[in-house]
């Protein structure tokens, strides 16, 4: 319909009834698309669908989402229950603005921006009529009855429920203890009303109220559950007795007698339903309760941000708590100073490379595994440097020693920490800024007070663990060498020319060369630390070149081009304003101070896995070559300077360790976990070390799982597996984590980014990198509220600025909660783990004697089992395990079928506590026994372990299956076809299409999970001794050389690697689905297909054909993940560069699309085009990917520019 005119039209040819042009019409007085969210009430599901679909191709409507939704049913037409969830999310989430609908989502669902509700066909009850009006919740709403012009039947049928409504509420408000009941119609008499919200049901509407909280009970294809009624006459009346399914809140209950058998079940049904809302089963809307969106705190959402907490795409402002340890003000004390010494041994992995020890002086008192830490530091190409910290007890400083050595000490880290990674100059000489040394007298340096410690160096390394013997001739001889630096420079930071090389040269010999501050032996200068006066940069003098001399040509400074300088005097003279005074003396060649490296990154970054050959290798050293009256000779050792090199990282790890002890102070358990734990807890990938919290995140879920799985079998013995479930998931969701972890402010612990050294600075060193604060908050602390958070892509996350402020992903809050879990777990076992979970706010028991009572008091431990002793016996004999209650193994193999035999029990809790036992049971042995596996490749063990498949194998191998007690020809018959097919592909290579085409019933998984249940409660929830009867059960355990993806799932990464894209299309045939999936490679294109009724297991089917076919062809997935690990460091160390090169030279950002014209034959490609970083690259991707061209290959060439 493509004209406004069209409805009428449509109308008068008899297409569409005057109805729907009613309805056309309503829909044409709102207003935009944003302010709508409406709900259509119908009564057939082909109804919903057919207008649904008729709005749709309506241009006039074009501005709506427009979607149906119905409830399950033997109708082809009805959806599917994950359908129903998704559409009402969308709708929820306003993404739907139009929603026909059946009576379906009368029962209370919770959309409060509702607008509009439109009763298409009218209710047929009262419950009806109250409950779809209830759905329009946005103030202002409204409710529109659609009722045919002229029709009497219509308007009285309207009325007459409108006064039944207004009857019952005057009612219930005016009600006095001996007014007579109502006059109202026989079926209408006899009502629920709940004060709080006003609804009410009658006893009519109760019986499809029961059948509808039944159909909401936990059910699967081979058994629904439903009431039974049992009508019986007693004294002329009829009494009708209600037997609910074994997993309702009750089991039966008796009505009161009737004058009808109908009524009798109508009356029985009114007092089930008064009953179901006393035990909570029916909220106050008298509605089955269902999963509720999780409540979130209108405070801390941001209007702009749509996506939720816990989040990837949520990003959340965060600052960062300070290490207390760190903090004091004793280095302006005047008075007797008490310092913790701690001392670090340096040692290299090749010999000869020799670092000298340091000591690091601070007032707190640090935790001993911080005190005793090891930190292994990476030096490429392959060089490792061990670091041993040691305490060393105290040392006190008295005020004399207080001016003395330790002002001298804290000169010493001033001028070396900002002479190596700093300036020692202010300004620049081509700056406006004046230049100034930054020693000048009068001038000191600011030391915060919560950054102070000293660094010193150590006499020798032999002694460090006995006495830290400080190296105080080192430390003093800085002082003098500042002092001659405050002479020789005068207020403008140039040179004293007078001052220059006026040392007394009491040698004459040829073998002496003279520095500008001293004259030494040729034999003494080599391996000597010397400081430029003209950059004021310190160096390390490699040798002398003896060939080479000040008056000699300048041009192989500039690769052996030509040079604007004669020689380097006349360099010196023209770009320094230096006159050399002896320009016949050698030059010495001076290894150059560099920036600190990061030196925390695993080895095996630098290594290629299969080889072990380092990828990267060191680049060549580019060496200065200067007269020596322009150095000042520096009275340390080599083996100092290149320790400082290596204190940024140490003492980052330090700091980080220093963090997680502090954290763990907060926690306070009993017993002390190591710290290096929980700083693998709070340190994500984006670190770049050699841990990170993947694998204890992992495992923390599983505890989580396991301990909240516990608590509420225990606590609610009278909810079914559906509800236990539905509260398990929420407790677990990141959501819910997020909101644990922000009351905690465990956020400000988090590390989420790589060290940065060029950022990092010792107390007294000069930032040259800061990053002002630009977030609006003078404080550290940042309010967690709407303001600081946002879902824009572009936000950076990680980098802090100068106050501690980062962004942060919302999930990384999430996962560190499970994290933390799983460390307290490591190192404490679950007792350590239910602590933390409580410190967190997660309320959870630990009550043996509700063991006792879930082992004695289930249906079937009551149950006379002797008929089914044998079969008993043999199981055990399997299990290799005796009941002491031996209800609880005929509970976990008795499948909910089993009803309809009269059996009132069945495994759906076993299956539910089974399962948190297993995961936590298969998560702890992969995570003990594949200590070197990667995280992802660990997650994709553990699905694999725990996946019904695996189970469904397990019960298969050791006979479990003949034991399932149910009552389902169709499950009989399924189990055995798959227990056929297993034998079939038993010990055949195509793993592929056994695993797209052998899907093993769901029920073999639930009775491993569910026996496993049962032997936790007997052996009084012991987990070790659940293991060792378990384990034989499922061994062979998967390994990660026998682990196999989900057909599609593998594809898809095999295609990553290869750079090729896939293509599926979708069609019909009857009922089964056609997958069609096409793969294009460099010199052909493969393609298969998949058949089955469901979608997904379709796709693997294609999926698992093409896999076969490419293996053919040699290419798998493995072979090219031991390709891409060796691309990795390279690419990722060209990132870096580009990075660098990115924060030197700004280049502004533009945007703009990209056309290609391809050929004669195609029609041009338009595509997005963003000049930010990555916009180009993602602009070609998608050009690939739309013409299912293979990704480009890049070939990166290094150029040098000095």
């Amino acid at each position: 319909m493509k004209s406004e005119s069209g409805s009428a039209e449509l109308t008068k040819k008899g297409y569409i009834s005057s109805k729907v042009e009613s309805l056309i019409n309503i829909f044409k007085s709102f207003g935009s698309s944003e302010e709508v969210l409406c709900m259509i009430f119908v009564e057939r599901i082909t109804t919903a669908k057919a207008v649904e679909r008729f709005m749709r191709g309506n241009v006039n409507f074009s501005r709506f989402s427009i979607s149906y939704l119905t409830g399950g049913s033997t109708s082809k037409d009805a959806l599917s229950p994950a359908v129903q969830r998704f559409t009402l999310d969308l709708f929820r989430a306003g993404k739907v603005n139009l929603l026909f609908t059946t009576d379906v989502t009368e029962e209370g669902i919770d959309v409060p921006n509702c607008s509009c509700v439109i009763r298409f066909d009218l209710p047929r009850t009262v419950c009806s009529y109250v409950q779809s009006r209830g759905r329009a919740r946005k103030s202002s709403s409204s409710y529109v009855l659609m009722i045919e012009r002229g029709n009497l039947a219509q308007q009285e049928h309207i009325f007459r429920i409108i006064r039944t409504e207004y009857y019952v509420k005057t009612f219930a408000l005016h009600k006095q203890p001996n007014t007579p009941s109502l006059d109202l119609p026989l079926q209408e008499k006899y009502i629920y009303h709940v004060e709080s919200t006003g609804a009410t049901i009658t006893a009519e509407c109760c019986v499809n109220l029961i059948y509808k909280y039944c159909e909401k009970l936990p059910k699967d294809r081979y058994y629904l559950p439903k009431p039974c009624f049992e009508v019986g006459l007693k004294d002329g009346s009829y009494q009708c007795t209600l037997t609910m399914p074994h997993n309702a809140a009750f089991r039966s209950i008796v009505g009161p007698p009737s004058s009808s058998c109908n009524l009798a079940k109508q009356l029985v049904c009114l007092e089930a339903c008064k009953k179901l809302h006393e035990l909570g089963e029916l909220d106050d809307h008298l509605v089955p309760l269902t999963e509720e969106p999780m409540d979130i705190d209108t405070d801390t959402t941001d209007k702009k941000c749509v996506s939720g907490p816990g989040t990837t795409k949520r990003k959340e402002l965060h600052g960062t708590i300070n290490v207390h340890g760190l903090s004091g003000n004793w280095i302006h004390e005047s008075e007797t100073v008490i310092l913790n010494a701690y001392t670090f041994d340096f040692r290299c992995d090749q010999e000869g490379e020799l670092y000298a020890g340091f000591v690091l002086l601070m007032e707190s008192v640090l935790d001993d595994d911080v005190a005793r830490s090891e930190i292994d530091l990476f030096l490429i190409p392959n060089k490792m440097v061990y670091t041993t910290m040691t305490p060393c007890g105290k040392i006190q400083l008295n005020k004399e020693q207080f001016f003395c050595q330790l002002c001298k000490g804290k000169l010493f880290q001033e001028f070396f920490f900002n002479g190596i990674f700093g300036r020692l100059f202010h300004g620049s000489r081509t700056d406006e800024l004046q230049r100034e040394f930054i020693f000048t007298k009068g001038h000191e340096i600011q030391w915060g007070s919560d950054n102070m410690y000293l660094l010193l160096p150590l006499r020798n390394s032999s002694q460090i663990q006995h006495d830290p013997n400080i190296y105080w001739e080192a430390v003093e001889s800085c002082s003098g060498t500042v002092e001659q630096l405050r002479n020789l420079y005068l207020e403008d930071g140039n040179l004293n020319h007078e001052n220059l090389c006026s040392h007394k040269r009491s040698n004459k010999g040829e073998d002496i060369i003279h520095l500008a501050n001293k004259s030494l032996h040729f034999s003494t200068v080599k391996d000597s630390v010397v400081l430029s006066l003209h950059t004021g940069r310190i160096y390390s003098v490699l040798d002398l070149i003896l060939d080479k001399t000040a008056d000699d040509s300048f041009d192989e400074m500039y690769n052996g081009k030509a040079s604007p300088f004669a020689s380097f005097v006349d360099y010196y003279h023209q770009k320094y304003g230096i006159v050399i005074q002896h320009p016949g003396q050698p030059l010495l060649l001076l290894k150059q101070s560099h920036n600190a490296h990061n030196l925390l990154f695993s080895k095996m970054k630098y290594q290629d896995g299969s080889t072990g050959n380092p990828l990267l290798v060191e680049k060549e050293q580019i060496h200065a070559r200067v007269p020596p009256e322009l150095l000042i000779h520096i009275d340390v050792a080599t083996d100092i300077l290149k320790s400082f090199y290596l204190l940024p990282s140490v003492m980052h790890r330090v700091q980080s360790l220093m963090l997680a002890s502090q954290l763990r102070s907060n926690i306070s358990y009993i017993q002390r976990i190591p710290s290096s734990l929980i700083l693998e807890a709070i340190t994500t990938l984006r670190c770049c070390e050699s841990f990170s919290l993947e694998r204890l995140e992992l495992l923390g879920d599983s505890v989580l799982k396991y301990v909240i799985g516990c608590d509420l079998f225990l606590r609610y013995p009278m909810k079914h597996e559906g509800h236990l479930s539905d509260m398990r998931s929420k407790a677990v969701c990141n959501a819910t984590l997020h909101k644990h972890g922000i009351w905690q402010s465990l956020q400000g612990y988090i590390r989420d980014a790589a060290f940065d050294p060029r950022r990092w600075v010792a107390p007294g060193q000069i930032s040259l990198r800061p990053f002002p604060c630009n977030c609006g908050i003078e404080t550290a602390f940042v309010p967690f509220n709407g303001g600081y958070i946002s879902d824009d892509p572009s936000f950076v996350v990680g980098k802090p600025c100068d106050r501690g402020h980062r962004w942060m992903c919302s999930k990384t809050v999430s996962d560190c909660v499970e994290a933390l879990v799983g460390a307290y777990y490591v190192g404490g076992g679950i007792a350590a783990a239910i602590w933390v979970m409580r410190w967190f706010g997660i309320d959870v028991r630990c009550d043996m004697e509700l063991v006792q009572k879930a082992k004695y008091n289930s249906n079937a431990s009551r149950m006379c089992y002797l008929s089914k002793i044998k079969d008993i016996e043999e199981l055990e004999a399997k299990l290799k395990y005796n009941f002491s209650v031996k209800g609880l193994l005929l509970e976990a193999i008795s499948h909910p079928s089993v009803q309809e035999l009269g059996v009132d029990y069945c495994y759906q809790r076993l299956e539910f506590l089974g399962d948190s036992v297993l995961d936590l049971l298969i998560t702890q042995h992969l995570y003990a026994t594949h200590t070197d596996v990667d995280p992802g490749e660990l997650t994709d063990l553990r699905s694999a372990s725990v996946s019904n498949e695996n189970f469904a194998q397990a019960v298969v191998r050791n006979n479990i299956h003949n034991h399932l007690q149910h009552g389902s020809g169709i499950l009989l018959e399924q189990v055995t076809e798959y227990v056929r097919s297993n034998l079939e592909y038993h010990g055949k290579e195509n793993q592929f299409l056994q695993q797209a085409t052998c899907k093993a019933p769901k029920v073999l998984g639930d009775i491993m999970e569910s026996i496993t249940g049962a032997i936790f409660i007997d052996v009084n929830f012991d987990v070790d001794l659940v293991w060792k009867i378990v384990e034989p059960l499922l061994s062979p355990m998967i390994t990660p050389d026998k682990l196999a993806l989900p057909p599609y799932r593998e594809l898809l990464e095999l295609c990553s690697h290869l750079g090729c894209f896939i293509e599926s299309k979708c069609t019909s045939e009857g009922e089964e689905l056609i997958i069609e999936m096409k793969v294009q490679l460099r010199d052909e294109q493969l393609i298969a297909q998949g058949h089955d009724r469901n979608g997904k297991t379709a796709k693997a089917n294609a999926a698992a054909r093409i896999l076969v076919d490419m293996k053919k062809r040699g290419l798998s997935l493995k072979q090219c993940i031991s390709k891409a690990n060796q691309l990795d460091i390279v690419s990722s160390k060209l990132q870096s560069e580009l990075t660098n090169l990115e924060s030197r030279h700004d280049c502004p950002h533009m945007n703009g699309t990209l056309s290609l014209g391809l050929s004669s034959a195609r029609a041009a490609v338009v595509l997005p085009l963003k000049m930010d970083k990555g916009g180009p690259r993602t602009a070609l991707f998608r050009l690939c990917k739309s013409l299912q061209w293979p990704i480009p290959e890049f070939e990166f060439v290094e150029q040098r520019f000095r």
